[in-house]
């Protein structure tokens, strides 16, 4: 069966079909993986991504679309997160910003390995095409191959499909002749500050470290599958 037609999730009435829609999946905890591997490290404020450019992109986006279509397509745009145990107190504040700003959260505790978010992101996309309403899709992630699938289907029929992340670790995205990809530093305004951006072609004389993706000890997680 199609991955777009499987069962979804349940959710609730106030998620009720809407407009036609250009939809926005942006996913948080691997954009951060992605974001910390470029750094070098935590990000600091000048390295946060900025949502409310992000926001303008997309609306810019959506009035686009509905040009191209004549008909009115609005911008919807939520990101998925992990919460681990403990940590409400330090995400709060920026769930709540995005929300000020008119980003949709779906937050999900972080328990095990098994938690991400990705069957919640593919399980949002999959509502919205059932509906009918979906006129574009864009997701946001550093590593999207999880998407892949669903993506070609989406664009077999038609659907523009763009994927935003970091050209670093998304290879496949960029080298793809049906899906557009944008970094996400090209997003005007969305860094303070340019990253601090190593490339293999164009290194400097004194070389550079190159940060790993994720903690070796992930392969002791993995043996227990």
């Amino acid at each position: 069966m199609s991955d777009l037609h499987e069962s979804t999730h349940h959710y609730g009435a106030q998620d009720a079909p809407g407009p036609e829609n250009l939809l926005l999946v942006w996913d948080a905890p691997n954009l951060d993986m992605g974001l910390g591997a470029i750094l070098g490290g935590r990000p600091t404020a000048a390295y946060r991504p900025r949502f409310d450019a992000i926001g303008r992109w997309l609306l810019a986006r959506a009035d686009r679309l509905s040009q191209e279509t004549g008909s009115r397509v609005e911008a919807e745009a939520t990101v998925f997160t992990n919460v681990t145990p403990g940590g409400a107190d330090v995400v709060r504040p920026w769930v709540e910003a995005l929300r000020n700003v008119g980003f949709a959260v779906f937050a999900k505790p972080k328990t095990d390995e098994d938690s991400d978010v990705d069957p919640d992101m593919l399980a949002h996309i999959r509502r919205r095409h059932a509906e009918g309403v979906l006129r574009g899709l864009v997701v946001a992630s550093a590593d999207g191959q999880n998407f892949k699938e669903t993506i070609d289907e989406l664009i077999a029929e038609g659907l523009p499909v763009t994927v935003i992340g970091f050209h670093e670790h998304a290879s496949w995205a960029v080298a793809s002749d049906t899906i557009e990809f944008v970094d996400l530093e090209e997003i005007t305004g969305v860094f303070r500050e340019p990253l601090p951006r190593i490339s293999l072609d164009q290194l400097p004389d004194e070389g550079a470290w190159l940060q790993p993706f994720r903690p070796l000890s992930a392969l002791l997680a993995g043996r227990n599958h």
